[in-house]
């Protein structure tokens, strides 16, 4: 029997208590309406996305015919097609290759000789590009990599114009300048995307025991040995994890190619033209699909790797 001196209890106890004995409930209102965001606006607009690339445009009224058809994706198997995808799925695994190994070392230099201090001035100078606009930050490379820019300059200094007139002047790679050629987007996408790269290397190389390249040590390996044989095996997640953001990322960019390349589309660049230029919506919605598939195939191999135990 309840003492009468006793409060009742408020109505937020009464609706606490209620929550409180029965889990399942308030797991299902706390993750309710995130899971419904994700299902009506991120997986819809990916399902209609889907839908859309099986449809086609009339050529002669330009209007979108809503009836299932697989010639939209019939077009891009053309020869303009397959070279703008397989060029920017080339321009991603440069990136990404790149970013690794210029991520590599300062990463292991962060997580193994860096003290306290001097590792919160390496996060600081890693993050603090990302603080800035993202266009901002891509047409001042413009201009440094501009045929008047410094880096023209510097390299004249130096006596090397002639080295970069040779590398411009390569099939495939060279252009008047380097701010409109394949090199100079490499090197702009290198930039921006290294800290997406940077951090999930440290990350696990951090999580690295010390223990175990102290005994590779005790038992004779050589350094680059406990390099190749321990550091890099158990951080190979690591590596995979930032380049799924490396590769993803460089995949799907337009603002790059439109600000630094020559007429050679990207990805991306295709997307905008034909949803935005052409009113080709079913074609830009299966060149969307491709670097979904690709994703895809690329996370499948990644999880086998491991790597996101590493994000």
């Amino acid at each position: 029997m309840l003492n009468p001196s006793t409060p009742s209890p408020s109505r937020w106890e009464r609706v606490s208590t209620f929550l409180y004995l029965r889990p399942r409930l308030f797991l299902l209102l706390l993750l309710g309406p995130a899971l419904l965001w994700m299902l009506v606006v991120y997986l819809g607009s990916l399902g209609t996305l889907l839908l859309q690339s099986f449809f086609s445009l009339d050529d002669f009224t330009g209007q979108v015919v809503r009836q299932f058809t697989l010639s939209t994706y019939a077009s891009l198997l053309t020869h303009a097609n397959l070279d703008i995808v397989l060029r920017t799925a080339g321009m991603a695994a440069a990136v990404t290759l790149a970013d690794a190994l210029l991520a590599f070392p300062l990463a292991y230099f962060m997580a193994r000789y860096a003290s306290p201090r001097g590792k919160a001035i390496l996060y600081l100078a890693v993050l603090m590009p990302l603080w800035s606009s993202y266009i901002v930050r891509v047409y001042s490379w413009r201009l440094i990599l501009a045929k008047e820019g410094i880096l023209t300059w510097f390299l004249a200094q130096l006596g090397l114009s002639g080295l970069l007139d040779a590398l411009l002047s390569l099939p495939y790679l060279g252009a008047p300048a380097l701010a409109i050629s394949p090199i100079g987007m490499f090197l702009v996408f290198t930039y921006v995307w290294l800290p997406y790269m940077v951090l999930p290397i440290q990350a696990a190389l951090e999580r690295l025991p010390r223990s175990l390249l102290e005994a590779s040590g005790d038992l004779g390996a050589q350094p680059r040995q406990t390099l190749r044989f321990i550091t890099l095996p158990l951080v190979l997640p690591g590596v995979v994890a930032g380049s799924i953001f490396t590769f993803a990322l460089t995949l799907g960019d337009f603002v790059v190619p439109s600000a630094l390349g020559n007429s050679s589309y990207f990805i991306g660049q295709a997307v905008l033209t034909h949803q935005g230029t052409s009113g080709n919506i079913p074609l830009a919605a299966a060149f969307t699909v491709i670097p979904m598939a690709i994703m895809i195939l690329y996370l499948l191999g990644a999880r086998r790797l491991g790597a996101f135990d590493a994000l």
